[in-house]
């Protein structure tokens, strides 16, 4: 490695620490624009993950973030975590008799009060809701259909939420609640455009659908002969559907996950999740609300499954996936390498960033460590 090669990640590696700090250390209503990064610096394996001890060996493609202390986590063999200390110490909380579930997305208003849902065929996906700090759950949803597999679940507020399966007839399935995940209902499906021959959601990081404000929301899909994003103004009643310039045309390349800082700008990453396989053209934004989509000009080196905005910020989002962590300081155009280590899914909340994945892995974003 030259002095020089040194000297360029040294600088990037400064001005993610400044920028990250910046967004996270700045009150809300002073918070100012991050600096783009020099032209030629480098990235390096700057380390910002924080990691925490969970005592558990399994996979958490599941988490919401609360704030810097607290955050819950929900993976494999029905396994679901909370921290109230920053990452401390992590209560396990998993439902009883869940063992057998795979949790793939939680969805969390605070210390106490969270949804999870498990995904696979028929009555393996399921939704829960815990208001006690996962103390005690109830089972608020269990697919009855055969055909049915979900993916992800989303809210617009504490009360009014969505969750989403693959394809039935030809068409992805809503289910709705008004009333923070206690019940469900079926919508219907008549504002619910076709989908593509064999094209689905991933269940890869609880971010193939997402919300902003408290009507619109946005479905990310793979699998088929193009990578599109659905987008929805009306709480999952009608839908409009773009094509994107994410990698499509295989059963493992598509839009991974979706981050939408306000109705009009979003990020989606995603690629071909295969280990070893090229993931060209692993990002995009939108500045019309998904409408349409735009190639990153410099985007993540490899596949990416989780996507978040930094809080306090309009152009600082952070990509995640088992090859490391990305960050763009552009809203999306460009992305640089901050971090080497394997995650699947990032969330952020006002004052903190989380991120999880395998082997139980879950760290909290720490500027300045590096």
């Amino acid at each position: 490695m030259t002095s020089k090669g040194k000297t360029g990640r040294a600088v990037w590696a400064g001005i993610c620490a400044a920028a990250v700090a910046a967004v996270l250390t700045t009150p809300a209503q002073a918070a100012p624009e991050p600096p783009a990064p020099p032209a030629g610096t480098a990235p390096g394996g700057d380390r910002v993950w924080g990691l925490k001890d969970t005592g558990k060996d399994v996979r958490f493609r599941g988490l919401a973030a609360v704030g810097h202390r607290t955050a819950w986590a929900a993976g494999a063999r029905g396994t679901v975590l909370r921290t109230g200390d920053g990452g401390r110490t992590w209560r396990d909380v998993s439902p009883p008799g869940a063992a057998g579930l795979e949790f793939r997305d939680i969805e969390a208003f605070d210390g106490r009060t969270a949804v999870v849902l498990a995904i696979g065929e028929g009555e393996a996906s399921r939704i829960f809701r815990t208001g006690d700090g996962g103390t005690t759950w109830s089972e608020s949803f269990r697919n009855t259909d055969p055909r049915a597999f979900y993916d992800c679940v989303a809210f617009f507020d504490r009360s009014h939420g969505l969750a989403m399966s693959d394809p039935v007839d030809g068409k992805y399935r809503i289910i709705a609640t008004r009333d923070g995940g206690r019940s469900w209902r079926t919508l219907p499906s008549t504002g619910m455009p076709a989908a593509q021959p064999g094209e689905a959601g991933f269940a890869a990081s609880g971010q193939c659908l997402v919300t902003a404000g408290p009507r619109d929301v946005w479905l990310a899909t793979g699998g088929g002969a193009d990578a599109r994003v659905l987008h929805s103004a009306d709480r999952g009643l009608n839908w409009t559907v773009a094509t994107t310039p994410l990698p499509g045309g295989d059963p493992a390349r598509g839009v991974f996950a979706l981050a939408f800082r306000d109705r009009d700008h979003g990020i989606a990453v995603g690629g071909d999740y295969r280990t070893g396989q090229p993931s060209p053209r692993a990002a995009a934004v939108s500045r019309d609300g998904g409408r349409t989509w735009q190639p990153s000009a410099t985007p993540p080196p490899a596949y990416r499954s989780g996507v978040a905005w930094l809080p306090r910020t309009r152009t600082a989002a952070l990509a995640v996936g088992p090859t490391g962590t990305d960050l763009t300081l552009d809203a999306g155009r460009t992305w640089q390498t901050v971090d080497t280590g394997s995650f699947d899914t990032v969330d952020c909340a006002p004052t903190a960033c989380w991120a999880s994945g395998e082997k139980g892995r879950i760290a909290r974003l720490e500027p300045g460590r590096r």
